[in-house]
């Protein structure tokens, strides 16, 4: 048979590459041979001819190309017609489509990680199986090798989606995150003990990852998942006047005062930012009327005494469903939201513990290889690290900056990795920055004073929400 399309054999080389990268070697050879007996007997059939035999030297469908491109016709060349009509224009358009798709066959690289839980270090390492085998399975070890528990989810109903490729990869990300979750949850307690058998375990549904998305981006809008509105909502968080006056007394701020601000057009208020720290005095906690209200020296709500409040830091308005939304003005301050939950980071976020003012950074390439010349050196032998955070001073200039070990860092007062033994508002153990499945979480350790991350979009906002301008910590209060 002769085809009339010819531009198809650059197809088909590319088809058969692709093919034998994923494995499948016998359907590249059955391809090449097929098109190079096809067509007329060129230069280019003979390269396809040529690439089958270097894949396999002894095949015999490539032998029957061979003879057929060289005239000799033969019965016994029934293989090869059946090859032809098995490998049309047609179904080589189909498998070149499969490639522009991110369609994989073999599986894609997994995830290792150590975590630490209880004082000891948990390995935790996730695979993919590939479509011909479609489950992902997570195994949790410990003691340097003994398999605690083993999570496994078959994605076969997935495996035509456009989007395979990364529905895998958030799958595996998500199982392997999930299973950190549960390790310092305490599940597994009992059969890390040796009271309990762990085995295999195939769970159903996507995987259960409790991450608070924040808008640490520009331009980004981060929305509260509905039951935590829920839960904060007026009826379950009411906080009354008395309330705040007490706590005002007890941290010995002034005496419950509304600060003295502009009336807006709407007479109502809807929100209060109760005062928890301030060094400059001022009121006990702030009520601004009206939807809207801007958070700066020039706003309705100037933070007394706060000198690193920029003139219009942030606005805070509330919309027709009633919901609290801040957001940072870029004017060159720093907005902080306190953190409920597990946060992923990216390079270049900054953070507060206690005092003191974080940012994650990318270590830096290694520069300690051999110079020019004769003399060669190898320096002292370096832990891996996946990242390092590094201290803000006042007027952005950098003070200490340590490395992780490994893929974890624990920042404390007394135990950890970073420590700031003179600042008192940093816990013993107060949160934890490791990398797990290719991100970078930052966990509070039931902290005090909790952790901050700062937001650069627009964040909403729930009841008892806490946030850091300069110095100044202030607390959410929604009115009924």
């Amino acid at each position: 048979m002769m085809r009339t399309a010819m531009s198809s054999r650059s197809s088909a080389a590319k088809v058969a590459h692709w093919l034998v990268a994923r494995e499948r070697s016998d359907e590249a050879v059955s391809l090449l041979s097929a098109w190079a007996a096809s067509g007329p007997n060129d230069h280019e059939g003979q390269e396809l001819l040529a690439e089958a035999l270097r894949i396999d030297p002894r095949s015999g469908l490539a032998k029957l190309a061979f003879e057929r491109m060289e005239g000799i016709t033969s019965k016994d060349h029934w293989p090869l017609d059946e090859a032809i009509a098995k490998y049309s224009a047609e179904e080589v358009a189909k498998l070149e489509r499969q490639i522009a798709r991110p369609i994989f066959m073999r599986a894609q690289v997994g995830f290792n990680n150590n975590t630490k839980y209880k004082g000891a270090v948990f390995h935790i390492q996730t695979e993919d199986s590939g479509l011909d085998r479609p489950h992902v399975i997570t195994h949790l070890f410990a003691d340097g090798g003994r398999v605690v528990k083993a999570h496994k989810r078959i994605y076969a109903s997935e495996v035509h989606r456009p989007d395979i490729a990364r529905f895998v990869r958030s799958l595996m990300k998500g199982q392997h995150m999930e299973m950190v979750t549960f390790l310092r949850e305490g599940r597994f307690d009992e059969i890390i003990a040796g009271r309990a058998i762990g085995g295999i375990e195939t769970l159903k549904g996507p995987p259960r990852i409790e991450l608070q998305k924040l808008a640490t981006k520009k331009e980004t809008r981060v929305e509260v998942p509905a039951e935590v509105r829920i839960q904060s909502s007026p009826e379950m968080r009411a906080v009354s006047v008395e309330a705040a006056d007490a706590a005002a007394k007890h941290d010995g701020a002034a005496p419950s005062k509304p600060a003295v601000v502009p009336e807006s057009k709407a007479e109502k208020a809807y929100f209060r930012l109760g005062v928890q720290r301030s060094f400059g005095g001022g009121p006990a906690y702030y009520e601004p009327k009206g939807e809207r209200a801007l958070i700066g020296t020039e706003g309705t709500i100037a933070l007394v005494g706060e000198k690193f409040c920029h003139p219009r830091e942030a606005e805070i308005r509330v919309d027709e469903n009633r919901r609290i939304w801040l957001r940072d003005l870029q004017q060159g301050g720093r907005v902080f939201l306190r953190i409920r939950q597990p946060v992923e980071l990216e390079m270049g976020d900054e953070f507060i513990v206690g005092d003191e003012l974080l940012v994650l950074e990318r270590n830096p390439d290694s520069n300690d290889g051999p110079g020019p010349g004769p003399t060669y050196f190898y320096s002292s032998p370096k832990w891996t690290s996946s990242f390092r955070i590094a201290q803000i001073f006042e007027g952005g200039g950098k003070g200490a900056c340590v490395v992780a070990r490994g893929n974890t860092m624990q920042i404390g007062a007394v135990i950890g990795d970073f420590v700031f033994t003179a600042d008192p508002l940093v816990d013993d153990q107060h949160c934890l920055v490791e990398e797990q499945a290719g991100a970078i979480l930052l966990t509070d350790l039931n902290s005090r004073t909790g952790v901050f991350v700062r937001i650069k979009g627009e964040q909403e906002l729930v009841a008892g929400d806490e946030i850091i301008i300069g110095r100044t910590r202030l607390s959410l209060q929604l009115l009924g």
